[in-house]
């Protein structure tokens, strides 16, 4: 049987597909803007008769009626990279959250760490060899695919067809979904006037032939809007932005020194407009690989001038940094933090960078704390941090002592609370 036959053989109703999970089973479903929506909503529609499923995911996005009230029952998240779709549902105790560098997410399954019995994927529509492209997200799901033991795709012709390590032929699929449907989109972010002072500080510290990692949010847009002048950045990272695009678009971004794949913009998943998806559509220029490949310090490391910009929830003056939770109530996850950090940490000239605002809540709580607040967790260590940066400046750690280490932070925190460091920092504990 040749693959086009195979393909239609295997094209179901989206109820039908979604049959094909048991009470008990662990599955595992793509995510960020490649969340697999139809398939997660027919499989809510059978609640009734299940049971103890686990859905295993990285962040989510759109509407997830897996994790609503009255499925607890039924459904049980074990979230790798929290986000709002299942944030309240672990709050309340009715899902689970592992801490996990992005980097190590796909040895979970291959390993059979965690076992997998049915796997959602979003695909593009096959090639003329019959290759469906896991499109804008490719991160765990490859593993996750190659590991399970039913496969089902959402195969969707709107889904643009990336290029790299990313792709999965039709005979090892199970059940596929053809569908129409939009893309999920991020919502333009607009920076603030506090994240463009944080950009101001950064963009000093990115040289020509720099490669950049830049994540989601305000601060790397306006780091993306203020490189102009730049000769010859390049790309290595989790997430393409349309920042990137439109970097590229001017000339700043070409990849044409990188060290390692020049010429290409190297990523894990795309996630922006719509504008986004179609330009990496069959775009050369781009490559999509496993997040075990693009989030593995030691291949971020060949990149020279590897620059890492992270952010964070807060940071204590000794330079350990929380993300991933506020107090004991977990927020989002490890997700590639630490991978790029280290990566940059060892990349030749490289600088790994977390940026934050030095204030929360409009001004009234500071984010350079004396201590992390009770039960918040280490992400990234203080030994791996070598540059915090504000809006009030850039505070240069590595190497540092404990007490230089926390003058330098309480020089870039917000005036009205440097006192308030100080006055810890003269108390005889940072030694203790």
């Amino acid at each position: 049987m040749n693959w086009l036959d195979q393909y239609k053989s295997k094209v179901v109703s989206v109820e039908e597909a979604v049959r094909v999970v048991k009470s008990g089973d662990n599955i595992f479903l793509s995510g960020n803007a490649a969340t697999p929506l139809l398939l997660t909503h027919a499989l809510a529609n059978r609640a009734s008769e299940l049971s103890n499923v686990t859905i295993n995911h990285v962040l989510l996005l759109g509407d997830d009626p897996l994790s609503k009230p009255g499925m607890a029952q039924h459904f049980r998240h074990n979230s790798l990279f929290v986000g709002p779709g299942d944030r309240q549902s672990i709050a309340d105790g009715n899902s689970d959250y592992v801490p996990v560098h992005l980097s190590q997410v796909p040895a979970l399954f291959t390993s059979k760490y965690i076992p997998l019995n049915v796997v959602f994927i979003h695909l593009s529509p096959p090639d003329a060899h019959g290759f469906m492209s896991y499109g804008v997200e490719c991160a765990a799901s490859k593993a996750a695919a190659d590991s399970a033991t039913i496969v089902v795709a959402q195969v969707n012709e709107r889904m643009p067809r990336t290029l790299g390590d990313v792709f999965i032929h039709v005979s090892r699929v199970h059940k596929i979904v053809e569908c129409s449907v939009p893309i999920l989109e991020l919502s333009p972010i607009t920076a603030s006037d506090i994240e463009k002072r944080i950009a101001d500080f950064i963009t000093p510290l990115i040289e020509d032939n720099a490669t950049l990692q830049l994540g989601i949010g305000g601060i790397p847009d306006a780091v993306l809007a203020r490189i102009e002048g730049r000769q010859n950045l390049g790309v290595h990272t989790e997430m393409i932005s349309d920042g990137v695009v439109e970097a590229i678009d001017k000339g700043i971004i070409t990849s044409q020194k990188k060290t390692l794949h020049p010429g290409k913009v190297v990523a894990t998943f795309v996630m922006g407009s719509q504008n986004l998806y179609d330009y990496v559509h069959n775009n050369p220029l781009f490559e999509l690989h496993p997040c075990d490949y693009t989030n593995n310090p030691f291949i971020i490391a060949q990149n020279e001038k590897m620059v890492a910009i992270n952010s964070c929830i807060e940071v204590d003056i000794t330079g350990q940094v929380c993300s991933d939770s506020i107090g004991t109530k977990i927020y989002s996850g490890f997700g590639g933090q630490v991978d790029f950090i280290r990566g940059a940490a060892h990349s030749k000239d490289g600088k790994p960078i977390i940026a934050l605002p030095s204030t929360t809540k409009n001004g009234t709580l500071s984010r350079i704390v004396p201590q992390l607040k009770p039960g918040a967790g280490v992400v990234t260590s203080r030994a791996d941090v070598h540059y915090v940066v504000t809006e009030y400046g850039v505070a240069s750690l590595h190497g540092r002592n404990l007490h230089q280490r926390a003058e330098a932070l309480i020089s870039i925190a917000h005036p009205s609370f440097r006192s308030e460091l100080e006055e810890y920092l003269r108390k005889p504990k940072l030694n203790q």
